[in-house]
């Protein structure tokens, strides 16, 4: 699909990497790591043809179609959230205008012997036609199905797009791209504004995609639930194996070893050349034998153990006083936006040095309750903290805490106390701000980058409750193990937001999730929390059924009995109808593509539309067929 030869990027005389070489073929979809700063976003813009580069080449195939999710997006004011999810269908959408406006005249006109009539009414037949051949008919429901996948319920669709938040309005954004059924999706750590539920849906989109992806994430689980192949960019280069990310650390470290272990017995090997050349070199009678092992020694290609980026931050949270057993509790805590009720009568108490994560849909009220504990949001009822508290707040959207204006050193001599004003320069350098680093300004900084630095920023005040929302967003995995085992090894209180469900995995003893402006606990860390979940839907849907009179006992005896005795015969019935589905969805594809070729060729065939309608038709009932199958064969 693409084909990226020796792309080289440079600022300011310094490469950023060099030599990249790589294809993206249909079926990969490919996980790009690195570091924070290692060229990972500038790489996805180059194949976006968003940057220039300063070396090499990439070549496209022909008609190539690429979706391209960034972090910064800009939405037209006045559009509810279902149009601006319409903008995905450009041509439906002109369409649209033209058969209303042609439908108009048509209606208005009663010259219907005219040349102008029969004009209009053939220009009807051909959009009608085209319209169809796009899925003029089926896009609303796609659009609905896509949102829904995303988190947003149907009272939301006419509702306006600023009234979202930036998260909210990403995902709008990530819609319209999967709807575009581009080629190749390049997804800019997809994943951040996501909640759970809409990043386990997520994952199942893209292992069903038959297009190339490729995504940077720093959520460990959803690259390994979605890859199959890995490009990591370190120090400039990038290492290429068609393996998830964890499946690729192995392997890597595997060729590490070997490289490390060849290297070692190339280097005996060159020691005891160089020991027998000083030994003949004395020697009259053995001079052109020295001479001979000196050219062989030339000769040798010396072995090249890769490059590891291995420094990372040293993060530490000390506590600084003890405080009394609660630290938090709340009171019949409500809060609003407006007519929205977001939190209602919400009563919690947190003990001394527990561990908490906040989970839940976005908008359901983890990030208000994080706002409502550290005192920046108003609200109803009581939130009190307990005897010597001392909260550490880390926000989710660092931009409107940190000053853009001023460099790194600035912002933590400004926020420094008295007492830890000299260590500022050794903090930073634990957060990896080195040399020159310290004296660039805070909007220059990268997403990670701004990260680390609000990480720091927090150690200069004492503390004993951490109240953190969403701390991995932007942060590369080899800092996201560090900030885990830092928070693993705090003493005081932890409360955390986070969609993360690698980072949360052992690191909190005690799940809320938030759901219809209410709290509920479960004990347990994340993994708990899932499996439960899965419990509970399981337990409604069977309760649903129960409700509806669907598979009573005895019928549900008899269908065990049918499985056993008729699942070799199903699963063969099965594999025809995948082929049959397989063989059509070509001979569609193949027409589309005459189609988009030469449209009036292709459609002047007799009962084109009838016939390809019919394959469409096969489609959708094979399709039926098979999920009926495969619900029976359990």
């Amino acid at each position: 699909m693409l084909n990226a030869h020796n792309i080289t990027v440079s600022f300011a005389g310094e490469d950023l990497f060099s030599g990249i070489t790589f294809k993206l073929n249909s079926g990969n979809r490919v996980g790009l790591v690195g570091k924070n700063g290692a060229g990972k976003s500038t790489l996805l813009k180059i194949i976006a043809g968003e940057q220039e580069y300063d070396k090499g080449d990439i070549a496209f195939e022909k008609n190539i179609s690429i979706g391209f999710l960034k972090q910064d997006i800009d939405f037209e004011h006045g559009k509810s959230v279902i149009e601006e999810a319409y903008k995905a269908f450009t041509e439906i959408k002109s369409i649209e205008k033209k058969l209303e406006r042609i439908n108009t005249e048509l209606a208005e006109r009663t010259d219907y012997e005219s040349e102008y009539y029969h004009n209009l009414m053939h220009d009807l037949d051909d959009l009608t036609h085209r319209y169809e051949l796009l899925g003029g008919y089926n896009y609303q429901g796609e659009t609905e199905k896509i949102l829904a996948g995303l988190g947003f319920k149907a009272e939301d669709f006419n509702k306006q797009t600023n009234t979202f938040s930036g998260g909210w309005r990403m995902r709008i954004e990530l819609a319209k791209l999967l709807l575009q059924k581009h080629d190749v999706l390049l997804l800019d750590e997809p994943t951040n504004h996501l909640d759970i539920e809409s990043i386990i849906w997520f994952e199942s989109f893209l292992k069903s995609f038959s297009g190339a992806v490729m995504l940077v994430s720093h959520d460990k689980m959803f690259l390994n639930n979605v890859t199959n192949r890995t490009i990591e960019i370190s120090l400039g280069k990038i290492y290429d194996y068609k393996k998830s990310y964890s499946e690729y650390l192995i392997l890597r470290e595997e060729i590490r070893e070997k490289q490390l272990q060849t290297q070692k017995n190339q280097e005996k090997e060159i020691k005891s050349t160089e020991q027998l050349i000083e030994k003949f070199r004395a020697k009259a009678n053995k001079a052109s034998m020295a001479q001979s092992l000196i050219k062989k020694l030339d000769k040798i290609d010396r072995i090249e153990v890769d490059a590891d980026d291995n420094a990372v931050m040293n993060v530490k949270f000390p506590l600084s006083i003890s405080p009394g057993k609660v630290v938090i509790e709340t009171e019949n805590l409500s809060k609003n936006y407006g007519d929205n009720k977001v939190l209602e009568n919400i009563n919690l108490l947190i003990d001394r040095g527990a561990k908490i994560a906040f989970v839940g849909q976005n908008g359901q009220g983890k990030t208000t309750l994080a706002k409502v504990i550290v005192d920046e949001i108003p609200f109803n009822g009581i939130c009190k903290l307990g005897h010597n508290v001392q909260v550490g707040y880390f926000a989710q959207d660092q931009s409107d805490y940190l000053d853009g204006e001023i460099t790194v050193l600035q912002t933590m001599e400004d926020a420094a106390l008295e007492r830890n004003r000299s260590k500022v320069r050794d903090m930073l350098g634990a957060f990896l701000f080195r040399g020159d680093d310290v004296h660039k300004k805070v909007k220059v900084l990268s997403g990670g980058e701004r990260n680390r630095l609000a990480l720091c920023k927090m150690l200069l005040q004492p503390i004993n409750v951490l109240v953190m929302d969403e701390p991995t967003n932007h942060l590369d995995i080899a800092s996201k193990n560090v900030l885990k085992n830092a928070l693993k090894d705090f003493e005081g209180t932890l409360i955390v937001v986070s969609h993360d469900r690698d980072f949360l995995q052992g690191l909190t003893e005690k799940v809320y999730e938030f759901k219809d402006g209410g709290i509920r606990e479960y004990l347990g860390d994340i993994n708990y929390f899932l499996e439960q979940h899965d419990l509970e839907d399981m337990r409604a849907l069977e309760r649903k059924k129960k409700s509806n009179n669907i598979a009573p006992k005895k019928d549900s005896r008899l269908k065990i009995k049918l499985h056993s005795k008729e699942k070799k015969h199903l699963q063969n019935k099965l594999r025809k109808i995948e082929k049959e589905i397989e063989k059509l969805e070509k001979e569609i594809s193949n027409i589309d593509e005459k189609l988009a070729k030469d449209y009036k060729k292709s459609t002047s065939e007799e009962n084109f539309f009838a016939n390809y309608q019919a394959k469409k038709n096969k489609v959708d009932n094979l399709m039926a067929d098979w999920e009926k199958i495969t619900e029976r064969l359990g």
